[in-house]
Order: structure tokens, then C-alpha cells, then sequence
């Protein structure tokens, strides 16, 4: 028989005591059954990210009760900046696989499983990234129509600029091959301005081919994302990625100056 797959599931959680607990538990019954049932091997690493709550007291307790599930304590925040100390953390491990998913749960794990099936079944590819805007999606609640236009100015955006011609490089599950997480790191430019957008971008410049599924998301309450006030840093976020991979990329010092100016007022 040959060697199960090994997953890592990275779970950045800043300030995540309300929704940790639940996340946590309906993962690991999920992939322990897995697990048990020999389809895969897996690990959950949950990224603490300069918490100021009991988020890791409740990982703690959880990691004491299921090996599979480990965690760091980061004093640095930005979830771009812990996802990406999380990869580098779980390629010390022999994991074939890794991803990452958003702490609340928005992404229930048999949605991130089919990310699983999708890029063990393909092995020509280098990710899979779930997409809330693609037929045959589920999403409950359905999202407002601010929401939706807000976030199709911002693919509109990205297809523009980067020339991507994925419909929802924002949703919080995606998953890639060893190689192409090995490949990624040392090119990847941003973590605190649209950070998966660079990774998507960063992935298939490197070579990588990056497939888009359908999945189900359920928004979930004490929702810390505001769209409304991140998009316009997530925008500028985007032309800096592209002016990086430009011609004109001598005038960064500039415009990075600019930015954290405006961040600072902000």
C-alpha cells in the first residue's frame, strides 16, 4: 500500500478565544477519522500571532488532547506574516501538503478535504485554492450586494493588473504541493497588504499551476474582517505587486513610504 499523504493545516488566530475552541474540535474529529480510516495523515499548527486573549490557554488544551494538533507563539502580528512562518515551520516535517484555513471555520473541513482530493488526484498541480464566487459554491448567509460589488471591483482589479483569472483569490482554505510552498517563500514580497494574492501570483510565476474549486463558507459571527476598510490597503496592495513585478519597480522606496505614512495616520 502506498504511504498515506501527510497534510499541514496551517490556522493563523489572532485574538480567536470565541471561535478557536469550535474550530479546532470540528477539524480534528474530522481529519482524526481520516486519520484512523488511512486516507491521509495530517497536522493542524495553529500560528498564535501576538494575541492579547486566551487563545493559546484554549490550543494548549486542545494540543494536549490530540498530538496532531501543534502551535507557535508568535510576538509579531499580520496573518500574511504568521501563515508564512507557519509554512516554513511545517516544511522542517515530512508533509506533502500544506495549506491553510481561516480559525473561524468559515471553511468547514470536508471543503477543505476536497482541496485535499483535488490536489492529491492531480499531481501535475501545484495548488488549489477555494472559491466562493464559481458554480457550485454554498454559501449561508448569502453575502449583501455591498459585499459583492465591493469584492468585484477588487477581482476586477486583480485580472487587470495581474493578469489572474481566478473569481475569489481572498477565500481563507488554500492548499499547495511541498514543492511549490519551498519555491514560494523566498519570492514572496508582501505580508501585510494582499497576501494571498501574492502567494497566488508569487506561485504561478514560479511555474505552478493554481486550481480554483467550488467550496461551502458560512460567514460566521465575530467576523474580524471589514472589507469595506480593508479594500482600499488590499488595492494599494495590489498595485504595489505589480509595480514590483514591472519595469518601474525603482520607484518602490516611494511609494512603500507613502503607504506606511498613510498607515501611521490612518
Amino acid at each position: 500500500m502506498a504511504e498515506k499523504a501527510k497534510i499541514a493545516i496551517i490556522m493563523p488566530a489572532y485574538n480567536e478565544e470565541k471561535r478557536i475552541g469550535n474550530s479546532l474540535k470540528i477539524y480534528s474529529d474530522f481529519f482524526e477519522i481520516k486519520r484512523k480510516e488511512k486516507e491521509i495523515d495530517y497536522e493542524i499548527a495553529v500560528v498564535i500571532n501576538n494575541t492579547k486573549d486566551r487563545t493559546k490557554e484554549i490550543v494548549k488544551e486542545f494540543a494536549k488532547k490530540n498530538k496532531n494538533i501543534i502551535y507557535m507563539d508568535l510576538i509579531k502580528g499580520g496573518k500574511g506574516y504568521a501563515t508564512i512562518e507557519g509554512f516554513k515551520d511545517a516544511l522542517k516535517r515530512k508533509n506533502d501538503f500544506i495549506g491553510f484555513v481561516d480559525a473561524d471555520a468559515s471553511t468547514p473541513p470536508e471543503a477543505f478535504y476536497s482541496l485535499i482530493n483535488k490536489i492529491i488526484n492531480n499531481g501535475q498541480i501545484g495548488g488549489v485554492i477555494a472559491s466562493r464566487y464559481i458554480n457550485g459554491s454554498r454559501l449561508s448567509p448569502k453575502p449583501s450586494l455591498s459585499r459583492i460589488v465591493v469584492s468585484r471591483i477588487f477581482n476586477a482589479l486583480i485580472r487587470a493588473a495581474l493578469m489572474m483569472p481566478y473569481r475569489d483569490t481572498q477565500c481563507g482554505a488554500k492548499l499547495f504541493s511541498r514543492n511549490a510552498i519551498e519555491n514560494m517563500i523566498p519570492r514572496l514580497t508582501m505580508s501585510k497588504w494582499a497576501f494571498d494574492v501574492d502567494l497566488i501570483y508569487t506561485a504561478r510565476k514560479a511555474g505552478f499551476e493554481i486550481k480554483e474549486i467550488p467550496t461551502i463558507w458560512a460567514d460566521k459571527e465575530y467576523s474580524k474582517i471589514n472589507f469595506m476598510k480593508s479594500g482600499p490597503w488590499m488595492a494599494l496592495g495590489i498595485i504595489r505587486l505589480r509595480l514590483l513585478n514591472s519595469p518601474f519597480k525603482s520607484v518602490m522606496r516611494i511609494y512603500d513610504k507613502m503607504l506606511n505614512k498613510i498607515w501611521r495616520l490612518k
